[in-house]
């Protein structure tokens, strides 16, 4: 069965320091890769002018499978995917992929809304679900 097209997709330049021993890209620099894809996407998708009462939104679950080394190479892909939509939280998925599509790993996270007056879950807006499920 053929992937889902990306929501957003960024490229991300594998750096020689990424590398670790092995020659390939630590396992724990994907972790940055996807924090790039998705600060990248919600900037773009989204105001970033916070105000005093505005939610923030952290990483709650941050998960990944890695299916085989990444060597060193120009650049990876990023294709990111917006899942469930929960009460206060909402779930991206990833693809990391080379230039000929050969998928590295999946990846997920969860991220929750918290209000940062009472560092507590909130509800999503509407505004928000109605962004992430628009592409």
């Amino acid at each position: 069965m053929e992937a889902p097209e990306p929501l957003y997709r960024v490229a991300v330049e594998v750096r020689f320091r990424d590398l670790d021993a092995y020659g390939h890209v630590n396992n724990a620099v994907l972790f940055s890769y996807l924090e790039a894809a998705r600060v990248r996407f919600l900037g773009d998708r989204f105001s970033v002018k916070p105000q005093a009462d505005d939610l923030v939104f952290l990483v709650k679950r941050a998960e990944c499978e890695y299916e085989q080394p990444i060597p060193l190479l120009d650049r990876v892909f990023v294709e990111l995917h917006v899942g469930e939509l929960g009460s206060s939280s909402f779930r991206l998925s990833y693809d990391i992929r080379d230039d000929s599509g050969t998928r590295y790993a999946r990846a997920e996270t969860v991220m929750v809304a918290v209000s940062p007056r009472t560092g507590r879950p909130a509800r999503l807006p509407w505004w928000l679900r109605q962004k992430l499920d628009s592409p």
